[in-house]
């Protein structure tokens, strides 16, 4: 998955594609440039008033209205900030839900065969911390680089009035930082996309070191694995304190700048009010509103690190929701589901890796309706390839699977699949209650539903065991329970969805001889009155096939068919046909 574009284009996409967010945006910075102008408007009441006491000898009585207007100003103040932060954190949520939404519909609209190489780690972090990175991006930093430029632009035009020759310095001083913070800010970015892929790294590493502990235990690499974890860990670190470091650099100099260009005006207006050229009142308005007018750019600096790790993180997301979907998906209703489920592959190709790597190289094969077909071949021969594309995960590359004679290609997937029940070499249970699990196949099933598919794959006798039978968590994966345990859930679901249409991937792989025995027995009453696609690499499962095709190198081969005990084993067509 390719990142997504340039910076600039990244964050225009970002707000194109949520233009309600930023008119919300927009909205909680018009709220903090109202903010801004009270404040203005407060050091301009709070300098008359100082000048009308201290200088004209006037008496607090005479400045009430005044100082009313100031506590008013404050107030008022305070309530738009605290709107500001409240709405931007509104746009905020707004964008970080939308993202991970369409993050969760793209990953399943690509399907497994999409993501296979991708380190499941890595899009987790994406998903989770990456779009996390947004809320300040959205909160802080997008108005913190609008603000940037309205409020210095706002004082200097008050400035101005009061005393165009201190605005000269503004002007000159202003720039300048501006400049500064451009050339720093793309050393900040370098390191900060450096530090974000090294957290995704870090992240993805740390869950295949879980995933994988049995496995380093085994072969004594535990404690080389938590060394590598380490090491990286002082890695990122050390990328974290350049940013920091370099940001802090960055702060430090528009400080320094700040500092001096407000000493510097500070200079040059007592210099001028002391030979008259310049009223008390304005000198202290200038003063006072000189710090407004480089606190936007502090602020900036402050915040630019959290904003280039933000559209880094936004790069990673556009970069999966960019992916281009192999599944075809039709308008809905351009084909109903077929009467017959008739299947045919005719010279079909399918490749993975873009292109580089040949799973089927002219397959053609028939899967009649109401008979089962079984699948062998060495490991690599495309045998689940061949599945993903009757599950709807790839589409051909080149020529034709039909069904009933309706191209699959045609027939919405999701529609497709609830005619396909499917049971993987490895079945894929998660953190839950066994019924939990079952209900993935049928949501509406009853209890009593359930008792009699788990009973008829032979899962009911040892659930009934489990400490509170269906309701008991299994834990994640299935981890409490057996190889051969899992399996049966898997059947117990392809009973509960009870669909015409049946393929079984290994159902015995890995499995001892008795649990071999219940899943063969289940098996067997799962396909009955059912068209069935069976893949094995083992003799049994294929015992109760009417027909066996041989697939070699992509290819569906018949002058090598596999032993049949049963007498019934058959090659279909030649090469290249079934």
């Amino acid at each position: 998955m390719r990142r997504s574009g340039s910076t600039g284009a990244v964050e225009r996409r970002l707000w194109k594609d949520h233009p309600h967010a930023r008119r919300i945006v927009a909205g909680a910075t018009a709220l903090s440039v109202a903010a801004a102008v009270c404040w203005i408007a407060f050091a301009l009441l709070l300098a008359i008033v100082v000048a009308r006491i201290f200088v004209d000898g006037q008496t607090l009585g005479s400045v009430d209205a005044l100082l009313l207007a100031m506590l008013a100003l404050a107030l008022v103040r305070g309530a738009l900030l605290w709107s500001s932060d409240v709405v931007g954190q509104r746009a905020a949520g707004g964008i970080q839900t939308d993202l991970r939404e369409r993050l969760a519909a793209a990953l399943v609209a690509l399907g497994p065969t999409a993501v296979r190489g991708e380190r499941i780690g890595e899009l987790v972090y994406t998903a989770g911390e990456g779009v996390d990175a947004l809320d300040p991006y959205v909160t802080r930093y997008v108005p913190a680089r609008v603000l940037a430029v309205l409020i210095p632009v706002l004082v200097a035009a008050v400035v101005a009035v009061l005393d165009p020759w201190s605005v000269l310095i503004l002007l000159i001083a202003g720039p300048m930082l501006v400049l500064l913070l451009g050339l720093i800010g793309r050393r900040v970015r370098d390191l900060t996309e450096r530090r974000e892929r090294e957290l995704a790294w870090m992240n993805a590493h740390f869950l295949d070191v879980l995933q994988g502990l049995p496995t380093l235990k085994m072969f004594g690499r535990s404690a080389e694995q938590a060394e590598t974890i380490r090491a990286v860990s002082r890695r990122q670190g050390s990328s974290t304190m350049d940013v920091l470091r370099t940001a802090f650099q960055t702060t430090l100099v528009l400080e320094w700048g700040a500092t001096a260009a407000t000493a510097l005006l500070a200079i040059e207006t007592s210099v001028r009010l002391m030979a008259g050229g310049l009223t008390f009142g304005r000198a202290l308005a200038v003063l006072l509103l000189t710090p407004e007018f480089f606190l936007p750019l502090r602020r900036l600096s402050a915040e630019y690190h959290v904003g280039r790790s933000a559209v880094a993180a936004a790069e990673r997301v556009y970069a999966v929701l960019d992916t281009p979907v192999r599944i075809h998906v039709p308008v809905p209703g351009a084909a109903p589901l077929p009467a017959r489920l008739d299947v045919r592959f005719d010279d079909v190709v399918v490749t993975y890796d873009d292109g580089s790597r040949t799973a089927l190289a002219g397959c053609s094969l028939e899967i009649p309706q109401g008979r089962t077909v079984a699948l062998v071949g060495p490991t690599g021969a495309g045998k689940t390839t061949v599945a993903n594309v009757l599950l709807r995960f790839v589409d051909p590359e080149r020529g034709r699977v039909t069904v009933g004679g309706e191209p699959l290609t045609e027939i919405d997937p999701a529609r497709w699949r609830t005619r396909v029940a499917w049971v993987p070499q490895q079945a894929s249970l998660f953190h839950g209650t066994v019924a939990d699990n079952l209900r993935l196949a049928r949501p509406d099933a009853s209890d009593d539903d359930l008792v009699a598919a788990a009973t008829a794959a032979n899962a009911h006798g040892f659930v009934r065991d489990l400490p509170d039978g269906y309701a008991t968590p299994i834990g994640e994966g299935g981890a409490r329970l057996s190889g051969g345990e899992r399996q049966r859930l898997a059947l117990a679901r392809a009973f509960l969805k009870d669909a015409p249409f049946l393929i079984l991937d290994e159902p015995t792989s890995h499995l001892d001889r008795e649990s071999e025995t219940l899943v063969l027995e289940a098996t067997s009453r799962l396909m009955q009155e059912r068209t069935v696609l069976v893949i094995a690499h083992r003799p049994e499962p294929v015992a109760g096939a009417d027909v066996v095709v041989t697939l070699r190198a992509g290819r569906v081969v018949g002058d090598e068919p596999p032993d049949a005990p049963n007498g019934r084993v058959a090659p279909i067509g030649s090469e290249g046909r079934a």
